[in-house]
């Protein structure tokens, strides 16, 4: 059977991006004998005049698996439901990239994204009839609906290694160093970074944090000969004073700050006898080449969302669910966010190793 399906980028960046739409070419040209066009830019591609449409081949995918980024583009500005124009304005141009898309001959499109993108893939499907199947990407692990999104492990290793590197420059100097690494609402990076990478303490967005015993950690420390400290802040972590805010006074707080770790570290002047320092590692968690685990896990949803679309499955997502590849429905997938649970295993297991959530 002939189809002619489009595949799309969104939301930010992360590594493994091309590998799901090397696995999804390969598996429906070789297997199915469809036709597979990128849309560049996300839905931008489908609302900019010349449209920006490319065909994709075996030939286009070679090269893919290691390299990062996304031959396609994207935006994390591209939701066609509240689209900015030239001037500033907004306006609601969705029912138009149903339209495009139907003009182009697609039949529906694959769209690998976040949560955001994927609420606006379902909303597409749900008010304009779209047929939309979803590969989740976020490095903040915080899709609720499956156990891994790829890109987080990259993003994991990335942040142990700077952690490694910032352990014996801090243990030189004796200093208080502070990475701050991505997770505005879910600190999985942090956690799971802050673990592998002997932290002492870990700052999160789920646990409010308490100055003083950021600052008891650091003495206990310096009473015992440890005379540094290595503290993993997540980008959207705030004391305790700032419980009860809004996002966007979350957010403002933290803008004010000049982000998490410069928040932290004016938290403990005074309170500390060290030097403070911090890092900002930024994009460079989003950058480069995938791990191994990512290239494996981007492959696996790109066959897995050929599959769905080959049954016919529009309106659900790829997500992994103990060890097996699954589709879920879009409403599910995007019904909640998965956050770091303070009483889970992970914490419990870092404040057994004695690591300090402040």
């Amino acid at each position: 059977m002939s189809r002619r399906v489009g595949i799309s980028t969104g939301g930010g960046d992360a590594p493994g991006l091309n590998a799901v739409i090397r696995a999804f070419v390969k598996h429906a040209i070789r297997d199915h004998g469809w036709e597979v066009v990128g849309i560049e830019d996300s839905f931008d591609g489908l609302l900019e005049t010349p449209r920006r449409l490319r065909a994709l081949s075996l030939r286009s995918c070679q090269g893919l698996l290691h390299r990062g980024g996304t031959i396609l583009g994207t935006t994390n500005r591209g939701d066609p439901f509240t689209y900015v124009g030239p001037d500033g304005t907004t306006r609601d141009r969705s029912h138009e990239v149903a339209q495009a898309a139907a003009e182009a001959g697609l039949e529906g499109i694959v769209t690998i994204g976040g949560d955001g993108t994927q609420r606006i893939s379902h909303r597409l499907m749900r008010d304009h009839g779209l047929k939309v199947i979803g590969v989740p990407k976020t490095i903040d692990n915080d899709l609720a609906s499956t156990d891994r999104t790829f890109g987080f492990q990259t993003a994991v290793d990335i942040a142990t290694e700077a952690l490694d590197r910032l352990h014996t420059t801090a243990e030189s100097h004796e200093r208080v160093m502070f990475l701050e690494v991505m997770g505005r609402d879910a600190g999985h990076i942090a956690l799971h970074a802050g673990i592998s990478g002997g932290a002492d303490v870990i700052l999160l967005p789920e646990i409010p944090y308490d100055p003083d015993l950021i600052a008891a950690k650091v003495r206990a420390r310096r009473d015992v000969g440890r005379l540094f400290t290595l503290v993993v802040v997540a980008e959207g972590a705030l004391p305790k004073t700032c419980a009860g805010m809004s996002p966007e006074e979350r957010k403002e707080r933290l803008r004010r700050g000049h982000g998490a770790a410069a928040v932290a570290m004016a938290q403990l002047d005074g309170l500390v006898p060290h030097e403070m320092r911090h890092v900002i590692l930024g994009h460079i968690q989003r950058g480069g080449t995938p791990t191994p685990a990512d290239r494996l896990l981007a492959t696996r949803y790109g066959v897995a969302a050929a599959e769905l679309v080959a049954a016919d499955r529009w309106g659900e997502m790829v997500a992994l669910r103990n060890g097996e590849v699954v589709g879920v429905s879009m409403a599910e997938a995007t019904s909640s966010q998965k956050l770091v649970d303070p009483d889970g295993s992970l914490v419990r297991t870092a404040r057994a190793t004695g690591i300090s959530f402040g």
